[in-house]
Parts: structure tokens; C-alpha cells; sequence
């Protein structure tokens, strides 16, 4: 059996510029500044990692900005679940064709492995129906930092399917660089995807094992993806 770990931002759905003023507007209201939110490169980064490093860097202590997540992530969670419209995001290309591919198959199990907290995760997804691929996940909910997430992502997996995955069965899909090293950190195989806001040159050199412009060649670079 194979573990397929996606990412959501750039890697399923582009979700375009609704979701940056949103975040703002919490930190804005909970912390009194959003930081140079506009200057910041979400890509890759957990939700909480994006507070806590916007929010230090405007001069708000870590202890402070710990603090206030909570009550920012409820806030930002209400406003997005509120807010974001299906006609100004994007499906990838391929995005549903590969997910109802692998999810027909009894050999392949479907996750996810994604910075945003779950609700925001489930938000996004819900907009085109993708939720329905994925039971489980790994979430921006589960720690601080990326690398932190496979490894609570291959647990469920263990709980789900009814035995242990390895690294090497595993395979991480996304856009950023740190998906990337997230799966280097851990063993874990990378088919990186130039379809979010990283170029594929520095994709390229944060070496993941395969590196396709969309989803429509990920067969292509696995083959057993296209099985």
C-alpha cells in the first residue's frame, strides 16, 4: 500500500488574494498590527508559524503571540468559512481527475499534510467539493512547524488503514519548498508541483525526487500514480 500525504494551497487550489486580507484583519484585531503581512511568504508555512513570525517581528513577543492565537484563529477561521467564494479561487489542473483516480484504489491511501488549521483546511476544500478524498490529515492544528506534521500524519495513517506506513511507502505532494524538507527531514519521498507561488527553480534546487510543472504529469514522474 502506498500513503499519498497533498498539500492544499498551490498543490489542489489556488484560492487568489481573498485569504491574506482575512488573516489580516484578525492579527489586526487581536494584536493591534498585522506585521508586514504583505512583504510575508505563506508558502509552506503552518498558520501558527505565520503568526508567530509576523507577529515577533513587529515587536510582539513570542509569549504574547502564543497567547493570542487562539482568539486569532477562531476569528480568522469565522471570517474565512464567511468569506471565501468558490469564483474568485482556482482548481489545479488534473486536481480531481488524480484524486478520484487514487481514491478508487484499494491499494493507495489519501491524506492530507497541510499548514492550515483543519477547519481552514476543510474551508478551502469544501469550495470544490475535495473534502470527500480526504478523512484525515496532518494540520497547521498539529504543530508549529512543517516537519513537525509527517510524522502525526503516518500515525493516523497507522490508525486508519490498520498498519504502519513507512517513509519509503509514503509520498508527499506539493508546492513550496518546504513541503520539500519536510519529506527530506523524514525519509519521505517529494513529487513537487510548480503550481503555486514558488519558482520551479528554487523547487529544483531544494531537491525533491520528482518536480512536475502540474498534476498532469505526475503520472508520468510516478508511475505507479498513474496505475
Amino acid at each position: 500500500m502506498k500513503l499519498v500525504l497533498f498539500d492544499i494551497d498551490g498543490t489542489l487550489v489556488n484560492c487568489g488574494p481573498q485569504v491574506r486580507p482575512l488573516f489580516a484583519s484578525a492579527l489586526e484585531e487581536v494584536f493591534g498590527t498585522t506585521g508586514d503581512v504583505d512583504g510575508y511568504n505563506f508558502a509552506g508555512r503552518t498558520d501558527p508559524r505565520i503568526v508567530i513570525d509576523l507577529m515577533t517581528a513587529a515587536g510582539v513577543s513570542r509569549e504574547e503571540a502564543l497567547a493570542g492565537l487562539p482568539r486569532m484563529r477562531a476569528l480568522y477561521l469565522a471570517r474565512l468559512e464567511r468569506s471565501l467564494e468558490r469564483q474568485g479561487m482556482t482548481l489545479l489542473p488534473a486536481v480531481e481527475e488524480l484524486l478520484g483516480r487514487l481514491a478508487a484504489r484499494d491499494d493507495v491511501v489519501l491524506a492530507l499534510l497541510t499548514g492550515n488549521w483543519e477547519p481552514g483546511a476543510r474551508t478551502k476544500l469544501s469550495r470544490f467539493d475535495l473534502n470527500r478524498f480526504f478523512d484525515f490529515g496532518a494540520f497547521g492544528c498539529d504543530g508549529i512547524d512543517r516537519t513537525e506534521l509527517p510524522p502525526v500524519a503516518l500515525a493516523r495513517a497507522a490508525k486508519v488503514a490498520g498498519r504502519e506506513f513507512h517513509p519509503a511507502e509514503s509520498l508527499i505532494v506539493g508546492d513550496s519548498v518546504h513541503d520539500v524538507t519536510c519529506g527530506h527531514d523524514h525519509g519521505i519521498p517529494v513529487l513537487a508541483v510548480a503550481t503555486g507561488r514558488t519558482r520551479p527553480e528554487a523547487l529544483r534546487e531544494a531537491g525533491p525526487d520528482w518536480l512536475v510543472p502540474d498534476l498532469r504529469e505526475a503520472g508520468t514522474a510516478v508511475p505507479w500514480l498513474a496505475g
